[in-house]
């Protein structure tokens, strides 16, 4: 996110680079720096002569560079973007030519996604000295939290950690889907309002009660009753509570819980760092530890990966989610 915040400041201060290739795993920081570019560089009245954008699947690298080698009209520079340009990744290194001396008033924007430039070929090496090579790298879980606060923290809104807990279990690392379900709740809420389960299971749908966390929680609680409620309610509501899924989040649970017990420093900081969660659920681990000595855990992972090969037909013939829940917590209990 600083990175981005640079860029754009550098921007607005008027230090405009020739060549934007923007490049990586996370799309969403390609889209927002693409947007900025497309809506701020130009004036509205320069655009419809001077801003052209072109899509990846329908042009060659050869029509990029025929259209940033153009002229603006009645304006000191035009801005090209190349949205998709992940189709052109058989023929991309066509772009170290133009690299070689861009257009200076030109501005092209090269939106990559999902795809990198190998950093050691010299089309990546020219791209970098004559313009701006940004990766947008996927965040992890962990990080999911830092990044939601900061958004919030733009928008005059708070969370609790539970509630961010319940945007990564309900939507992973995607900052697409985040953004958008935050951006509604934007409109909502008032400034200095906080987030919590409550209003994202009222204005969202996520159920703050009957979700892939609590499961987790009730588990290493063991809390036999809730765990089984939850996994009851999954099994009637299949399509909203994939079993590939639940096994996912409840595997990494243990497999955390695993790294835990093997940990020699076990203070909170110490725990929070290794097992990259937030510091808050740390009592979560300890209590689970409790319950679960290794060499159970150990066991339940093992557990759990049959039932994920029998949630995919492997040993099993098609078993209703509901009879493979049970007997996941059944295994888990005993």
């Amino acid at each position: 996110m600083d990175e981005v915040l640079k860029i754009i400041k550098d921007i607005q201060a008027g230090n405009i680079k020739p060549i934007y290739f923007l490049m990586g795993e996370e799309p969403y920081y390609i889209d927002k720096l693409s947007e900025y570019i497309e809506e701020n560089i130009l004036q509205e009245h320069e655009r419809d002569f001077n801003q052209t954008i072109l899509y990846g699947r329908d042009v060659t690298v050869e029509d990029v560079v025929g259209n940033a080698k153009r002229y603006p009209m009645m304006a000191d520079r035009q801005v090209v973007i190349v949205k998709e340009a992940q189709e052109l990744s058989r023929t991309i290194d066509k772009l170290e030519s133009y690299a070689e001396n861009p257009q200076d008033t030109t501005v092209l924007v090269v939106c990559y996604k999902y795809k990198t430039l190998d950093k050691r070929k010299k089309v990546t090496k020219v791209l970098e000295k004559n313009g701006l090579v940004f990766e947008s790298k996927k965040l992890y879980e962990n990080q999911v939290g830092t990044w939601l606060t900061r958004v919030l923290q733009g928008k005059k809104l708070q969370i609790e950690p539970k509630a961010v807990q319940m945007f990564v279990d309900f939507l992973g690392t995607d900052l697409s889907r985040i953004a958008n379900e935050i951006d509604k709740l934007a409109i909502i809420l008032k400034p200095g309002e906080v987030i919590t389960p409550a209003i994202i299971e009222e204005n969202i749908g996520f159920s703050k009660d009957f979700n892939p966390f609590e499961l987790r929680k009730a588990i290493g609680e063991r809390n036999q009753l809730q765990a089984y409620k939850i996994a009851d309610h999954f099994a009637q509501n299949p399509k909203d509570n994939p079993i590939v899924l639940t096994i996912g989040l409840v595997f990494s649970f243990f497999s955390q819980l695993l790294q835990y017990h093997g940990l020699k420093d076990k203070n909170p900081k110490n725990v929070a760092s290794a097992l990259k969660v937030n510091p808050y659920f740390v009592k979560d681990y300890e209590l689970a530890a409790r319950n679960y000595p290794m060499k159970k855990v150990s066991g339940i992972v093992a557990t759990l990966k049959d039932i994920d090969l029998k949630s995919k037909g492997v040993g099993a013939s098609n078993l209703p989610q509901s009879d493979l829940l049970k007997e996941m917590l059944v295994k888990f209990f005993n």
